[in-house]
């Protein structure tokens, strides 16, 4: 019988509401949320980001998405991808689950793309409401990045690394679990990209666990995101950041739907720690690497079986 997860802990809340990134007048905003920021990762590896976009917003993408999923299964084939994840991702591994994904959504002819694939008839509703979301969620990725590089005086390295990102818009859909199956939506695992901003319905579901081995079901707001982050964000801070498990667990009778946006390392890029954040207090603790090559190793040399798949794969052993 699975043990009720701890409701008493919450996940910190920052309001992004008052943030105007290019109003000097809001310096003092910036700076109190950047504190909030980097202290909520470095604690949970996450944090709820509320009032990043309007309800009316919210409540357009999740009708897209209810559209989308409600379509017949030949159609949703249809998505295909040599990269994993972007196509259409339904596994008896995870029999709840299904997914589709949009590679860097906020280029207009992506999610055109896309559309034109789904509903061959258009649907500008949906294509419109995909597009300005994802404005919105790579602006918040890059707001938060750029907080915790600032807060480690490693502003510097900002443009460099977020002209090496990827992005992916992760469409997602759980099922309600029968009477006999497991309730589990999606196993408990550690995002291996840089950053990720999920949003989920009000049915729930998302289970993150804290330092101390303790599960918080987040309960957010209907226009809130929760801010998780990755191993190669780990990497890049030489472990500066809590990088937490989380899950995904059904309970009752109606389907879930959640969207994900990743940032993810090129494919041809070499990970590796700045040197400012190595020291004799914080010694090396992963090996440079090719993201190309573990993401080999990740997929096909059951490195996604591994608790933390980096450092797995690069991690520094002691004394070595």
């Amino acid at each position: 019988m699975k043990m009720a997860p701890e409701t008493l802990i919450q996940l910190p809340v920052i309001d992004f509401s008052q943030l105007k990134t290019h109003n000097p007048e809001n310096d003092s905003i910036w700076e109190s949320i950047k504190v909030d920021v980097f202290k909520a990762l470095r604690d949970y590896g996450c944090f709820e980001a509320s009032s990043v976009v309007s309800i009316d917003l919210q409540e357009s993408v999740n009708d897209a998405l209810k559209q989308l999923f409600d379509l017949p299964l030949e159609t949703k084939l249809q998505n295909t991808s040599e990269t994993a994840f972007h196509g259409y991702v339904r596994s008896p591994k995870v029999p709840l689950y299904e997914s589709m994904g949009i590679g860097n959504p906020f280029f207009p002819e992506n999610v055109d793309n896309f559309t034109n694939l789904m509903w061959p008839h258009n649907n500008p509703k949906f294509s419109e409401s995909i597009k300005m979301y994802s404005k919105k969620l790579r602006e918040l990725d890059e707001i938060v990045k750029r907080m915790v590089f600032e807060s480690l005086n490693l502003g510097k390295y900002l443009d460099e690394q977020m002209q090496s990102t990827n992005y992916l818009l992760k469409l997602m859909k759980y099922r309600a679990p029968e009477p006999n199956e497991s309730d589990i939506g999606l196993h408990t695992h550690t995002d291996t990209n840089i950053m990720t901003i999920l949003h989920q319905d009000e049915i729930g579901g998302l289970e993150i666990q804290t330092k101390n081995d303790e599960w918080i079901q987040v309960k957010a707001s209907p226009n809130s995101f929760v801010i998780v982050a990755g191993e190669t964000f780990n990497v890049w801070l030489n472990g500066r950041l809590h990088v937490p498990f989380h899950r995904v667990v059904m309970n009752g009778n109606m389907a879930r739907y959640s969207l994900g946006f990743f940032s993810v390392q090129k494919a041809s890029s070499l990970v590796k720690a700045f040197y400012e954040m190595v020291n004799e207090e914080h010694p090396l603790l992963y090996k440079p690497f090719d993201y190309g090559e573990f993401l080999k190793f990740f997929y096909k040399e059951g490195g996604i079986q591994s608790k933390f798949a980096l450092k797995t794969y690069c991690g520094v052993s002691e004394g070595s």
